[in-house]
């Protein structure tokens, strides 16, 4: 059987969509509409569902066609995704450094609390 390919990269529209559906698990046009209307009041139904239509199309949805209402799940975990793009940001942009990519990160500009995590985080690495 031939190995499907990977799925392509959302744009930020479609980032923006994932991040709602992804709590979410699954859900039709309609919820995931009234979910961005908490934030996005401007965003109309026909958007989102054309949206997600495209979003199969490309493979960042997986489609449960067996209801009358169509269900959409994301293709790929919230964490699977983020570490894809992640390692993709830091080949084309940081020449494949994780410390180089780590330092921008840190320069662009963290709250005392996102430091103090990171702090913590890395001192219970040590620990290990």
């Amino acid at each position: 059987m031939a190995k499907s390919p990977a799925p392509s990269k959302p744009t930020p529209a479609e980032l923006d969509l994932l991040q709602v559906l992804w709590p979410l698990g699954s859900g039709t046009a309609r919820q995931v509409h009234d979910e961005i209307l908490r934030t996005r009041p401007d965003v109309t139904y026909a958007t989102v569902l054309r949206l997600m239509q495209i979003m199969h199309a490309k493979g960042l949805l997986i489609r449960d066609e067996s209801e009358r209402s169509h269900v959409y799940a994301p293709a790929q975990a919230q964490e699977s995704l983020q570490t894809n793009l992640l390692k993709d940001l830091m080949q084309r942009a940081f020449s494949g450094s994780a410390k180089a990519l780590v330092l921008a990160a840190l320069k662009s500009g963290i709250s005392k609390k996102e430091r103090e995590e990171i702090e913590e985080l890395l001192k219970s690495e040590d620990k290990r």
